[in-house]
């Protein structure tokens, strides 16, 4: 899972920011501009500009936590544990003629198992071989960016760190490019918006 406890955000976590948005109200009490806050708390000016219109808004209370956010998991952490060991059996164990996992599929099988239903059917989780570089979409991002660097000389790392940034955003504006290296490893992906 890749954000598990409410977007990777435990209760201390929580707490600790809930503060810096209660400290960065008195800040904004005693007169302070979002751009000192911002920089004493290092968080953004956009930020600290959400945070002065929900006091406004709200008073104090409109910066408290509201704890981990999206829904609440319908299955215990024990159906949880049993449903980790599905995909590892693979989806042949579950009489699937493939080896695709989809979330359809994982949902079939917490309503199989658990009697509990409600799953986003557009997501698709695939089992991939543990290294598979011919399926990874990033591969053929190196030797296209090493080809660009050829012949030319920087004389310390930060002036070749700044020019493959450089060639990195240029890449991000070419999307013919970016589609080729999707359709390289000829997995099903919508086209880029």
């Amino acid at each position: 899972m890749r954000y598990p406890n409410g977007g990777g955000l435990d209760a201390a976590e929580r707490a600790r920011r809930e503060k810096v948005r209660l400290a960065a109200a008195e800040m904004t009490g005693a007169g302070a501009s979002d751009r000192e806050i911002a920089r004493r708390f290092r968080v953004s000016r956009m930020s600290v500009n959400r945070w002065r219109r929900a006091l406004a808004a709200g008073g104090r209370e409109a910066l408290a936590s509201k704890g981990a956010g999206g829904a609440k998991c319908k299955l215990t952490k024990a159906q949880v544990a049993g449903l980790e060991e599905v995909p590892d059996a693979g989806p042949a164990a579950c009489g699937y003629t493939d080896q695709c996992w989809t979330l359809a599929r994982v949902a079939e099988q917490v309503w199989r198992r658990f009697g509990v239903e409600k799953a986003r059917a557009w997501t698709a989780v695939f089992q991939l071989p543990a290294y598979a570089p011919e399926l990874n979409p990033v591969e053929p991002v190196w030797p296209d960016l090493k080809r660009s660097l050829a012949n030319l000389v920087k004389h310390d790392i930060s002036q070749l760190t700044v020019l493959v940034k450089t060639r990195l955003r240029r890449m991000q504006y070419q999307p013919g490019l970016l589609e080729g290296f999707l359709a390289k490893p000829r997995l099903d992906l919508p086209p880029l918006q």
